[in-house]
């Protein structure tokens, strides 16, 4: 059975958590439908599912990362090579804690923005249903269900005062 993408535009929020509020009450899960819009509404306006986010994770793991390939490199870079300059150490700490500090930044910014891109889920390979409309003002609710389910998802969206209804099958 195949799955359809149906598209719901609305002119104002209320009629959109209308079809929100809607769908929950036909049974169907948070998942099987989205908000889409343009205008940066509180999460939740709609009623829509609390989306986690882990992107804290990825600046501490590029830190250690960066961190651990920054010794390693200025270890051993001076073991490899070794300079005994007057009976010092070959291992010398300052100049190794300045390369520490920037492998650190370095790796801690390149993941952030490695995980930006991973959070925000780009690049998007899936072709979704959408609207030009949306960037102009309107509200989208876009709903993924089954074939027998169409008719149903159908009238719930438009009697919650959806301006157009639209499908795809995908």
């Amino acid at each position: 059975m195949s799955t359809q993408s149906i598209l719901a535009l609305y002119t104002d929020a209320g009629y959109a958590a209308e079809a929100g509020e809607g769908l929950d009450n036909a049974g169907f899960s948070k998942e099987d439908y989205d908000f889409l819009t343009d205008t940066p509404y509180p999460e939740g306006a709609f009623g829509e599912r609390h989306s986690s986010h882990r992107l804290y994770i990825f600046p501490f793991v590029g830190a250690i990362i960066g961190l651990t390939a920054a010794i390693l490199l200025t270890a051993g870079t001076q073991v490899a090579y070794p300079l005994v300059t007057g009976g010092k150490p070959i291992l010398s700490i300052p100049p190794m804690a300045i390369i520490s500090y920037e492998g650190t930044m370095l790796g801690a910014i390149l993941f952030t923005v490695i995980g930006i891109i991973f959070e925000s889920r780009l690049p998007s390979f899936k072709n979704k249903i959408y609207d030009d409309r949306i960037t102009e003002g309107y509200i989208g609710v876009v709903v993924d269900c089954e074939e027998d389910q169409v008719g149903s998802v159908e009238q719930i969206l438009t009697q919650a005062g959806a301006v157009e209804v639209r499908r795809e099958t995908t």
